[in-house]
């Protein structure tokens, strides 16, 4: 009888120790998984292009940081860039400013970009559009919904639709210059 009583708290505390012990596993995986950089489980592993398969781009609404309704269906015509980010994600942080820039070089030129702004916090996302000097239409994506329905797996992440609203190019991580204006450029070059 005694000898069960004294096996009883060694059995509490291991059982105790049991969430401490899974969370340490899932922290060490996570780190893993992210080859530890921040940003958690949202940065992604693959960096570049990323063939798409071409079919019509999801369609979707988005209020903007503005309290405008922006509805992709209607920026059909144009070429777009829908860039999805996050206010506290370093990459986004970097390229912010040339996505702000090249903009201004496209825009009057049949390019439109769209920012959807997901897993965040809208006073972070305004401050982080403030402070970057981002000037195309932004929107949060409270439900992940817009997200979801691209498939998105990590911020950053654009994907590039003709003028008929077909995907036509998908990039994962921060873009370059060189890149961007590439991209933007061949898909003003194709004929409609």
């Amino acid at each position: 009888m005694q000898h069960k009583t004294s096996r009883r708290p060694r059995v509490l505390f291991l059982l105790s120790i049991i969430p401490f012990v899974a969370l340490i596993v899932l922290f060490a995986w996570a780190l893993n998984r992210t080859g530890g950089q921040p940003g958690g489980l949202a940065i992604k592993n693959v960096l570049g292009e990323i063939k798409v398969e071409q079919q019509p781009a999801p369609d979707f609404t988005l209020t903007t940081f503005d309290g405008q309704e922006l509805r992709l269906a209607d920026l059909r015509g144009k070429v777009v860039m829908i860039d999805f980010w996050a206010s506290w994600c370093p990459p986004c942080r970097q390229e912010a400013p040339l996505l702000a820039q090249v903009y201004q070089e496209y825009r009057g030129r049949g390019v439109e970009f769209v920012g959807v702004d997901i897993w965040d916090d809208e006073r972070d996302a305004r401050e982080f559009i403030r402070r970057y000097g981002v000037t195309y239409p932004n929107g949060l994506d409270s439900k992940g919904t817009i997200a979801i329905n691209y498939g998105v797996t990590g911020v950053p992440e654009k994907y590039f639709l003709d003028r008929e609203g077909f995907l036509a190019k998908r990039f994962v991580g921060p873009m370059n210059s060189t890149k961007l204006h590439s991209i933007l450029d061949d898909l003003l070059a194709r004929t409609p």
